[in-house]
């Protein structure tokens, strides 16, 4: 071959410095580095909010779970101790060092758990209206938001036989959502960091891009499909009539597992919240982190497979929700927050994310590729990116170390 090719150039009386001066001018033309979008789940219930202190006293926060946490089998790691300290992420001068550490090693943008009920109204969302958005350097970390449309229940703590007792419903009705929708295009859409995405259609135009937790739990408020497809389409018209080409939907595969529904809901994507909604956790008191990993591994093919859309693949670094449980109570695999649990060793860890940047380099289209990681700080699940006592930043710069900053 490489005679021909020297032939080929000898006959058109090229030399070896013309031969070598040609590739490399093709390899600078045709050769680009594929752009990776790797975002974080963020749940933010690390502040204090008037419904938090409604049930649980003043100035409670979910730190006070983490901060009782004890082991529960020998071995166990707990409590997990945040290296920052108990820190108000409702501060903007908090969210800026968060900003600062995600954006300095890989990580894009969060993917925020917002929450709105039918009863309650907005929640949780001072950290992202008084922390985040009044940022100084938030541009360097882009935010969307999940719509967590799940029911609100009683678990910090949660007991052993009295666990998930309702608080207020997931499900809204279409006088909700038309409220819930003018309320996001209006406060969140039109910020510059907002995360949008290629539109497929129409090249050099973005969309914003919207998850719901539970697609199953929308259309059981909203009634049916048809009606779930004429409030969806009413979202996408009136996203289109604030001046953005389209909306991008997308849903969390735990809620959504029936591709015919999101062809019919014109659900353009498809990513998982954490691991242990698609594989089985085969242990107990621990699960094995390669065992789990491994099956994760194959569920990102299945789901490929299963959804005719994109799929995001989603990684975990670690489940422990033992601080949700009523830590005086018996620990047993009862369901959750009664499960077993896992870690991952930070070689596991960048194995991981090797494992999913190959996997991105294989399927993602040729405009938009992304990644969604369990999580930035789901501290009292045991999933979290911020640094600790133990790990510091390492679980952090594995990613820019993996996929570049």
């Amino acid at each position: 071959y490489q005679r021909r090719v020297r032939g080929f150039f000898s006959k058109n009386k090229m030399n070896n410095k013309a031969i070598f001066f040609y590739f490399f001018f093709v390899l600078l033309v045709v050769v680009e580095p594929r752009s990776y979008d790797i975002g974080a789940f963020y749940f933010g219930n690390w502040h204090v909010d008037p419904l938090n202190e409604k049930y649980h006293g003043t100035n409670w926060t979910e730190w006070e779970l983490l901060k009782a946490a004890k082991p529960k089998f020998p071995g166990h790691q707990q409590p997990k101790i945040p290296a920052w300290g108990y820190e108000n992420e409702a501060d903007p001068l908090v969210f800026e060092k968060k900003i600062e550490a995600a954006s300095s090693n890989g990580v894009d943008w969060i993917l925020y758990d917002w929450y709105w009920h039918q009863e309650t109204g907005i929640f949780l969302n001072r950290p992202l209206e008084q922390g985040y958005l009044k940022a100084s350097n938030r541009d360097k970390l882009k935010f969307a938001l999940m719509w967590a449309n799940h029911d609100w229940v009683d678990i910090q703590p949660a007991k052993l036989y009295w666990r998930n007792l309702l608080q207020f419903p997931g499900t809204v009705d279409r006088p909700t959502f038309d409220t819930i929708v003018d309320y996001i295009i209006k406060t969140y859409f039109s910020v510059s960091s907002y995360y949008k995405v290629p539109d497929g259609g129409a090249p050099g135009q973005e969309c914003p891009f919207f998850s719901i937790y539970l697609l199953d739990e929308l259309i059981n408020g909203l009634n049916g499909l048809t009606a779930t497809k004429s409030a969806l389409d009413s979202f996408r018209q009136k996203t289109i009539q604030a001046g953005f080409p389209c909306l991008h939907l997308n849903a969390i595969d735990f809620g959504a597992r029936n591709d015919t529904i999101l062809e019919f809901l014109n659900i353009n994507s498809v990513t998982s919240y954490c691991w242990v909604h698609n594989a089985e956790l085969s242990g107990f008191p621990v699960t094995d982190y390669e065992d789990i990993a491994s099956k994760s591994f194959q569920y990102w093919d299945v789901a490929r497979n299963t959804y005719k859309r994109a799929y995001i693949p989603n990684v975990s670094m670690g489940w422990d929700p033992s601080p949700r449980t009523e830590q005086t109570d018996t620990w047993s695999n009862s369901g959750y927050p009664y499960t077993a649990v896992f870690s991952s060793t930070s070689q596991q860890w960048d194995s991981t994310l090797q494992k999913a940047k190959q996997y991105l380099d294989q399927y993602c289209g040729p405009t938009w590729c992304s990644l969604t990681i369990n999580a930035w700080n789901e501290w009292t699940e045991g999933s979290y990116l911020e640094p600790d006592t133990v790990n510091g930043l390492t679980y952090l710069q594995t990613i820019g170390k993996v996929f570049g900053n």
